[in-house]
């Protein structure tokens, strides 16, 4: 950055850079179009620095301090054309006392050195090409023109280190390679004592080949601090920040991607192949909750390609050539692909979708594929380690890469073709250096192995569901112009609903808010039409409550399935025997073992007489876990298939069940899943070896799962060798003391009645024993209330329940 040997005398004095002016007809004293022409000499804004004092720039003001209004107009000649300097009227804005340059900000927002000359027509300003770019100016608007003094931001206001992209600005170009220690050196002998921002855009004629500069990133530094020990600068970045070139600048090029130019670097300043722009943010992808993600991204794939391809072959490794980003549909894989091009500074990444590979003709197919490369292939043989970075972004990988002999393709072998094909494009005899492939896959396990080993799609990126923060970050992202436009009200907490979208991915939070604002919308048609909007739709906003709403409509296809599981336990835990607390409390035992990573994988049955509550009970210890994936099997959801259905439906829950921090499953009368029956007695050997399989393998690292089954046949299982880590006897209801307190519980029993009814059952069944299911007392409940006397019908059904369960 700053040589602080050059700033300083002898005796610490400061002497400014910008009085260091070159011998005169030097490059630095020649204006882009080689006439002669005095660098301008800083005579006004002395300001004091520590000890010594510096000059600053000159500060030329309006008549008054006013803003003036400027017409643009076309350069004068080519020193203007060919530079960062705007022509005005030395009438509009009188010179600075020595003829300088003076300093002016434009639209309040862009500063440019102008240049007053008496013979150019007043209210008006030239601007180039470049400029009208930056500022997005056009030839028949009026800017505002005002002062600019740099110092009126603190004393910051010189250049440390500036982040330059650079291309050729015209047809002219040119095949050698620029040193970029020159480039450096004539870029601040033309622009040194001008102020740049990012963004800006400037040309420049060197060697008679226009260059077109952008300004990416700027680095400030207070000249003040100089004076302490070299590294200790204050430093600031600030991506609206402006400052001063000097000659201690350091200027850092990278080459425009879309331009054929190259550079050349040096011991002292490296070429560097900046395949991410300097001043990316991942903010502007528009995705949220995957920061991580792109950090690793980043790191396995890009990382290497950022270092000049000298030192890359010095420490003897190879660049990444393929990633596989996979995970469950709507968490942004193809929003990467789609928004991907942004975080580059290379050329446009090529997109294609998995079916579009396919063609009717024989050999097509893999003809597109060789087209995707061939680009690729022909700079790699002109250019060698200098070629720029090619990227292909496949989506559906899947369609066209699944495993060799499966008979993909429509048993033609096209699908065999294809794969190979790829396979000899990204790691064949002929290696490409130069490409990074980017496949995207809900379905992982049907792609090619030897498309995913090392070499070929050797980064496997999981992209799965967003956390909390991550719900929140995309919540905010697409909230963003309903905030920004006052469209969102202030009752509305995104934070609350980051809580509340458990298991939503990315799309389905998108689907949340659009349920939202279409509760919004129709607060403002007149007779729910579409036909006659109220007078004021123009004050609508989004509400809280609209969101609410949505949340009532929109629920997520992966994670809980929290419609079954309520179904399960609709009409809440009745804790009619201690038995009960008990059962819950071990459940919670067993959901802290899964949750605090003490146990890979946990298997509990819950075994019982049918209808004591078995699938509510463990539907219940499955809710209170709050485990982002809780699934409920029932065999209800297995009809109609056949063991080969049944096997990959199980296998796909599983699977599913690996993707979260913490899993649980809920399997329902698992002895009827094995297609278990008394007459015979038959069962699935091939479903039951399948269940066995599964529950014995242990999740990813990680990924614990806990398993919760129910059965009413114990002694079943056992004979099948079905095994369980633990075990959890569910009774029925025994005594008359628990039938009273769910009688009472249910509410429509007064205490007279409760005594009445259970009199009535000992009186019929001779005991005072109940031995029934919670489910058929309730059911009992249910049918009493039909009868005018209720209580008297409650205890027939009792009675003849207790009756059949003592014939049993």
């Amino acid at each position: 950055m700053f040589n602080r040997d050059s700033l300083f005398g002898s005796r610490g004095q400061q002497t400014p850079p910008q009085q260091q002016q070159p011998p005169r007809g030097s490059p630095a004293q020649r204006a882009p179009d080689g006439r002669h022409r005095e660098a301008p000499s800083y005579d006004q804004g002395e300001k004091s620095y520590g000890n010594g004092s510096m000059r600053g720039p000159p500060q030329q003001q309006p008549p008054a301090g006013r803003s003036l209004q400027l017409r643009p107009a076309k350069s004068p000649d080519n020193s203007f054309t060919f530079g960062n300097v705007c022509a005005v009227s030395a009438q509009d804005i009188p010179p600075s006392r020595d003829g300088g340059d003076v300093h002016l900000l434009i639209n309040g927002a862009f500063v440019l050195s102008a240049r007053p000359l008496p013979s150019f027509p007043r209210g008006h300003i030239s601007l180039n090409d470049a400029q009208r770019t930056w500022m997005q100016v056009a030839l028949t608007d009026v800017v505002e023109a005002q002062a600019y003094d740099p110092f009126s931001h603190g004393p910051q206001s010189y250049l440390g280190s500036m982040d330059i992209e650079v291309g050729f600005a015209g047809k002219k170009s040119t095949e050698t390679p620029y040193d970029q220690d020159e480039l450096a050196q004539a870029f601040v002998n033309t622009y040194r004592n001008q102020i740049f921002a990012p963004g800006q855009q400037l040309l420049m004629d060197y060697r008679s080949v226009p260059l077109r500069f952008t300004i990416r990133t700027v680095e400030l530094v207070d000249i003040s601090s100089l004076k302490a020990p070299a590294g200790d600068a204050a430093q600031r970045r600030d991506p609206q920040a402006r400052g001063i070139l000097t000659p201690e600048s350091t200027t850092n090029f990278s080459k425009d991607a879309r331009s054929p130019i190259q550079l050349k670097g040096s011991t002292r300043r490296p070429a560097a192949n900046s395949v991410i722009r300097p001043d990316f943010k991942f903010e502007d992808l528009g995705i949220g909750g995957l920061d991580k993600e792109f950090s690793d991204i980043f790191r396995r794939a890009f990382a290497s390609r950022i270092f000049p391809p000298g030192l890359a072959e010095k420490i003897g490794i190879q660049h990444v050539r393929g990633i596989l980003l996979y995970g469950p549909p709507g968490t942004g894989k193809t929003l990467i692909a789609r928004q991907i091009g942004k975080m580059l500074n290379a050329r446009e990444p090529k997109v294609i979708n998995g079916p579009e590979v396919l063609n009717k003709y024989v050999g097509q197919s893999e003809e597109n594929i060789r087209k995707l490369f061939a680009d690729a292939e022909k700079e790699q043989k002109e250019k060698g380690d200098e070629s720029g970075l090619h990227i292909i972004i496949f989506d559906e990988l899947d369609a066209v890469c699944k495993q060799r002999g499966s008979g993909a393709g429509g048993g033609t072998g096209v699908g065999d073709s294809v794969v190979n094909q790829l396979l000899s494009k990204l790691d064949g005899v002929d290696q490409l250096n130069n490409i990074l492939l980017i496949g995207m896959t809900n379905r992982k396990d049907m792609i090619d192995e030897a498309l995913l080993r090392s070499g070929r799609l050797e980064v496997h990126m999981e992209i799965s569901l967003p956390d909390e923060a991550g719900r929140q970050q995309i919540l905010k992202i697409h909230t963003t112009k309903m905030r920004e436009n006052g469209k969102m009200a202030s009752d509305v907490d995104l934070a609350e609903l980051a809580r509340s979208t458990r298991n939503f991915s990315g799309a389905e939070i998108s689907g949340l808010v659009r349920s939202a604002t279409s509760f919004a919308l129709q607060r403002h048609i007149k007779g729910g039409t579409v036909a006659a909007l109220k007078d004021d739709v123009a004050e609508m906003q989004i509400h809280m409550e609209d969101f609410l709403g949505a949340l009532e409509e929109v629920h997520p296809l992966f994670g809980v399935s929290e419609e079954d599981l309520g179904r399960a336990v609709e009409g809440g835990i009745i804790h009619f025997s201690p038995h009960i607390d008990k059962i819950l409390k071990n459940g919670r035992d067993f959901v802290n073992q899964i949750r605090n990573g003490t146990t890979p994988l946990l298997s509990v049955l819950l075994h019982g007489p049918r209808g004591s509550g078995k699938t509510a009970l463990a539907a219940r210890i499955a809710m209170d876990s709050e485990f982002p994936f809780i699934r409920l099997v029932r065999p209800v959801d297995m009809v109609g298939m056949n063991e080969i259905q049944k096997i990959q439906h199980l296998s796909k829950t599983f699977t599913d069940a690996y993707k979260s921090p913490c899993n649980a499953l809920v399997l329902d009368n698992i002895e009827l899943m094995v297609d278990w029956v008394p007459v015979g007695p038959r069962f699935s050997s091939a479903v039951l070896a399948a269940i066995k399989g599964m529950m014995d393998n242990k999740p990813p690292k990680g990924r614990p799962l806990l398993v919760l089954a129910t059965t009413s046949e114990r002694t079943v299982l056992q004979q099948l060798q079905l095994n369980f880590k633990a075990q959890i006897a569910v009774p029925n209801v025994q005594t008359q003391q628990e039938l009273a307190h769910i009688m009472q519980e249910s509410g429509a029993f007064s205490s007279t009645d409760v005594q009445r009814a259970i009199g009535e059952i000992e009186q019929t069944t001779g005991s005072r024993n109940i031995n029934v299911g919670v489910e058929g007392v309730l059911l009992g409940i249910q049918t009493a209330m039909q009868d005018e006397d209720r209580t008297g019908r409650f205890a027939e059904v009792i009675s003849e329940a207790i009756a059949d369960n003592s014939a049993q």
